[in-house]
C-alpha cells in the first residue's frame, strides 16, 4: 500500500500579509502558513477550503 502524497502548499510567492494577517498571495493566515509543515493532509485540505472562501469573499478568484 502506497503512502498518500502530501497536499501541496498553495503558496504563489506573493508573500505579503494584510491587516488581518492573511497572505495576499495564497489567502492563508500567518498561523496556517507557519503550521503547514506540521499539518496532515486532512488539515491541509481544510486550510485550502478556507483559502478558497477567503479568496471568493475578497473577489480574487479568477
Amino acid at each position: 500500500m502506497s503512502q498518500e502524497r502530501p497536499v501541496v502548499s498553495p503558496c504563489v510567492h506573493v508573500c505579503a500579509l494584510d491587516d488581518n494577517d492573511i497572505c495576499l498571495g495564497c489567502q492563508r493566515s500567518a498561523d496556517e502558513i507557519t503550521r503547514w509543515g506540521r499539518m496532515d493532509n486532512a488539515e491541509r485540505r481544510e486550510v485550502l477550503a478556507r483559502c478558497h472562501e477567503r479568496a471568493r469573499e475578497q473577489g480574487v478568484l479568477i
